[in-house]
């Protein structure tokens, strides 16, 4: 009989897309307060794979994806997703329009979890309305999409970056040898 043990802390990611750099910086402002230090911010990714957003929140979107200091227990990420919310509703405009999304996640040395409120097959329930992601798993030295993976999560350049993430949440864990899989 297995033994239950608690997993090994996580790293807490999120991607963050807005069509104006005032409310992407204001954004970030508003994540330090909730999540402490970010030690992470990618380049500025356009956020070209769909217009989903783009009635809601306007045309010439980007994306950066940003990482927070302080390693999580996995089982805040429902609450995580429900203060994000919260913040995306404060940012909305008069109208009720997102003016910045900001889909929060972790990633650890097996794979990357996206937080949802929307249910699908894939996605476990993990309490309080939010569903699990798997968006990637990790096998063969490095990350790998799933036949649900967005396709912009797909992308070469996402997933060099995500797993130079993933080396750096190694390094912070104290365990620099990969996990093969």
């Amino acid at each position: 009989m297995g033994k239950p043990s608690e997993p090994l802390l996580a790293k807490l990611f999120m991607s963050l897309i807005t069509g104006e750099e005032d409310t992407f910086y204001r954004g970030m402002d508003a994540l330090r307060k909730a999540f402490g230090k970010i030690d992470f911010v990618s380049e500025r990714f356009p956020f070209d794979f769909t217009d989903y957003y783009s009635l809601e929140m306007g045309e010439n979107l980007f994306r950066h994806f940003i990482t927070f200091e302080s390693l999580i227990s996995r089982d805040l990420l429902p609450e995580i997703k429900l203060t994000t919310n919260r913040l995306e509703k404060e940012f909305s405009d008069s109208t009720g329009h997102r003016r910045i999304n900001i889909d929060p996640g972790y990633l650890c040395r097996e794979h990357l979890i996206l937080a949802t409120t929307k249910a699908y097959t894939h996605r476990p329930y993990l309490g309080k309305g939010i569903y699990a992601d798997l968006t990637l798993i990790y096998r063969n030295k490095s990350f790998q999409p799933l036949d649900w993976t967005y396709p912009d999560y797909r992308r070469e350049k996402t997933l060099q970056l995500l797993n130079h993430l993933r080396k750096g949440y190694l390094h912070q864990l104290g365990d620099e040898k990969p996990m093969i899989l």
